[in-house]
């Protein structure tokens, strides 16, 4: 070959070696153009790129690492001219790091020609069918169709960036995603429905007025979208009323349905809470939920349990229950703890027994409780007032200890559980009544099934926790008919000999037996133990009426003759009742409302006149009432307070009765809601004492001007209490015994109104609460009530100069001031 051909071949091989630099070297330049200058190579599919490296950093070598979704991306760096493989990163979404050296050179032309699904491993250009583990991944990744880089960092850090970059797909489409035009939408549509532009519903939320957009709301709110759908007018502006959610969480709501983001301070979360219950916004209802659990302590607990009872959340109902089962007793020792209504038990066991500390006694008692309310028309209120006595016997059955003491013996209620229920059995008021009964016969099941009370709708009955504090003392936290209450049982040894049988109760075997012998004769008891009974000074005498002794509702009346120390029976009433009050005007006695032992609030009334010894109806009040106050002012009866129909409430209601036309009027309703008030009249003023508003005690006074029909608040007891009885004397009221919410109480306050300013008294002989007060003479007498055991029939007397309390005929002395 000679020295032109060989000149010849070097051009020819020059020129085709120049022509493949400068084919390689367009084709980087192509792809680099294409895909960005960060140095990320992917399938052409279009993305954004983030992180805090330049194209040259990526080139010079460093690792980085790359997160995607939904595809892959690779993103790898080249150390030095010599293309030595270097370690690149990468994250699938849902699926775990994997790392691999790969050369910089082999991966741009196989991602160029083998497109999205291609992977390249360790060996140049090896198809990923020889790396099962890598096929796998590939299989899942080759169904996508959008490639987001997510994240892209030096580890030396750097500037960070973000790049975009468009592709343009051979079939001639243009696809392009911009990430922040969702964000910067919403923004400028929540603006907008601040500034009220362009909105169709108007939400009127406790008076506050709150505009927005009707889709919006509709796509986060399955509530709001049965609204508008079911809009008459579904052009216009919709109006949407809301009276009990608060303002400030509907505002956060709808922040939320514009921005995804929900911010509320955290006193506010409940009411978000609420306002999303409401909306049917099922995530932020979960999220405030489980807010609240964390925050939750002993302190907050019973607060919380009604907060998620009240909204129906089985879910965090659960939660807050289990956390009370295990911090029971620091639960116990907090206020709102001590402000729930309490159902207190004690039950006769043997000696060589103990009580079972698990949850199955209780749940018998719950059963108890059922059968009390359902069967005997018991009030959950009245069970509360009164220390129930049961029997657990040697079989583990639980039964009424009352009726075990009297002799009964007829039970009933399943084996299964090991409960045995007693039919509490009607003492007869009187012989004559005895007798017709006898001649009568029983009632036939369709009488009685007429006279059961009728069963409202289902509510919720659960044992929560309980735990043992004391050797025969146990503490419960249950829900009985949807309330959440205390149940506090207390055991002890049953008796060896049971009382003679008497027409009241027994009395409690807690007591220790009194001396037979006593050098002071006591004041005649009642023939009936009483309790919830009117009491009043008529003529000189006593009269004792109505009332409950644990078996019934009485309507017998009785009258005390202090010159005689005896009682008698008068004309009996109408109806049976308990839970009133009584009050003398014109000479004629009055009784108005309460309730009839059957689960019913009574509106009538009765009038006794004692020339003709019988009892006459009067007119109606306009509502039921039970535990309402009554007094005669200024010729006119009034009627204060009392229970709603669910006995769970008080009322602010006042009624005037005029007995001269026989109506009824309103009359200014009272500053505090109240049942089981104290009512009476001194010096031409009405004043309402103490009383309940729910469960919670008061120890606030109101007095009443007729002149000008208006209440005013006074100074307030000493000692909160409901069911407590009032007489004055002196120009001073006297308020004797009742009920603290744990205990019936003996203390006795006095209020000089002239100092407006009340003192304590000596004490009770005995606890009563819902007992009756008069005043015969100097002497005050206080009679029967409920001391925390048992039902009293007894009687005691106030000696103003020892202030002391006796029951003794010996004591009987006027009351000087």
């Amino acid at each position: 070959m000679n020295r032109d051909s060989t000149r010849m071949c070097v051009y020819v091989l020059w020129v085709h070696m120049t022509v493949w630099l400068y084919q390689k070297v367009k084709e980087k330049q192509r792809i680099m153009g294409k895909w960005g200058e960060a140095g990320v190579v992917g399938p052409p599919t279009g993305g954004y790129v983030t992180g805090s490296v330049s194209a040259a950093q990526l080139l010079s070598g460093g690792r980085f690492t790359v997160t995607i979704r939904p595809f892959f991306l690779f993103c790898q760096s080249k150390r030095g001219a010599d293309r030595e493989r270097t370690c690149f990163s990468y994250r699938a979404e849902q699926t775990s790091t994997v790392r691999r050296a790969v050369p910089l050179y082999d991966f741009w032309p196989v991602a160029r020609h083998h497109g999205p699904g291609t992977l390249l491993h360790q060996r140049r250009r090896q198809q990923p069918e020889n790396d099962i583990a890598l096929q796998r991944m590939v299989s899942k990744w080759r169904v996508e169709t959008e490639l987001k880089v997510l994240d892209c960092r030096d580890a030396s850090a750097g500037i960070p960036f973000k790049k975009r970059f468009t592709k343009m797909i051979p079939n001639g489409y243009l696809i392009f995603e911009d990430e922040s035009f969702l964000d910067s939408t919403v923004a400028k549509m929540n603006a907008l429905r601040k500034s009220g532009q362009f909105c169709d519903v108007r939400l009127q939320v406790c008076g506050h007025e709150l505009m927005a957009h009707r889709a919006v709301l509709a796509c986060c709110s399955p509530y709001l979208f049965e609204i508008f759908n079911s809009d008459i007018e579904p052009h216009g502006v919709s109006h949407v009323t809301f009276e009990d959610l608060d303002p400030e969480a509907v505002e956060i709501l709808l922040n939320y349905a514009y921005t995804a983001q929900l911010k509320a301070d955290k006193e506010l979360v409940k009411e978000v809470y609420s306002a999303a219950k409401r909306f049917k916004m099922e995530r932020v209802k979960q999220i405030c939920g489980d807010y609240l659990l964390s925050k939750i302590d002993s302190q907050s607990a019973i607060s919380f349990r009604n907060f998620a009872s009240s909204m129906g959340d089985a879910r965090v109902l659960a939660k807050v229950d289990a956390f009370i089962q295990d911090h029971l007793l620091e639960v116990s020792e907090q206020e709102d703890f001590l402000k729930l209504p309490r159902l207190k038990l004690e039950v006769m066991l043997e000696d060589h027994l103990t009580l079972p500390s698990n949850g199955k006694l209780y749940s018998k008692v719950l059963s108890w409780v059922q059968r009390s309310l359902w069967e005997n028309g018991d009030h959950l209120d009245r069970l509360m007032e009164e220390v129930q006595t049961l029997y657990y016997s040697p079989d583990h059955k639980l039964v009424d200890g009352g009726l075990v003491i009297d002799g009964h013996s007829e039970v009933f209620g399943g084996e299964e559980d090991h409960l045995q229920f007693v039919q509490k059995k009607p003492v007869r008021e009187s012989a004559q009544r005895q007798m017709s009964c006898s001649s009568s016969g029983s009632l036939s099941p369709s009488n009685q099934a007429a006279n059961a009370p009728k069963q409202t709708g289902r509510r919720e009955w659960k044992y929560i926790a309980s735990e043992k504090t004391t050797n025969h003392t146990y503490l419960c936290l249950a829900v009985l008919d949807g309330v959440l209450c205390v149940i506090f049982l207390h055991g002890r040894s049953s008796p060896q000999t049971s009382p003679s049988a008497t027409p009241c109760l027994m009395k409690s075997l807690s007591f220790e037996a009194q001396p037979e012998e006593l050098e002071e004769q006591p004041l005649s008891p009642m023939h009936y133990a009483r309790s919830g009974l009117g009491a009043v000074a008529l003529n000189g005498r006593l009269i004792a009426a109505g009332g409950y002794n644990r078996e019934e509702c009485l309507r017998t009346v009785e009258c005390y003759d202090p010159k005689e120390d005896r009682w008698t029976f008068i004309a009996p009433m109408r109806t049976p009742r308990a839970r009133f009050q009584m009050a003398v005007l014109m000479g004629q006695l009055y009784v108005i409302g309460g309730s009839n032992g059957h689960s019913d609030e009574l509106s009538c009334g009765e009038m006794y006149d004692p020339q003709a010894d019988e009892w006459a109806q009067v007119p109606e009040l306009r509502t039921n009432r039970c535990n309402a106050g009554v007094c005669s002012l200024n010729n006119k009866l009034y009627v204060v307070g009392g229970s709603d129909p669910c006995g769970q409430k008080g009322l602010k209601n006042c009624d005037a009765f005029d007995p001269v036309i026989k109506t009824w009027s309103n009359c200014a309703s009272l500053n505090i809601r109240r049942h089981q008030a104290a009512v009476c009249e001194l010096d031409g003023f009405m004043y309402v004492i103490g009383g309940a508003e729910s469960w919670n005690c008061l120890n606030t006074v109101e007095r009443y001007n007729p002149e000008n029909n208006t209440w005013t608040l006074i100074a307030p007891m000493n000692v909160a209490r409901r069911g407590a009885a009032v007489t004055f004397h002196a120009g001073k009221l006297f308020v004797i015994g009742g009920f603290d919410g744990s205990h019936a109480l003996r203390c006795v306050e006095v209020y000089d109104p002239t100092r407006n300013e009340w003192r304590m008294l000596g004490s009770m002989t005995s606890s009563r609460s819902n007992a009756g007060v008069a005043m015969l003479g100097e002497t005050i007498y206080a009679v029967g009530g409920f001391d925390g055991n048992e039902f009293l029939n007894t009687v005691e007397v106030y000696n103003p100069e020892t202030n002391e309390w006796n029951d003794c005929t010996t004591s009987l002395a006027p009351l000087s001031d």
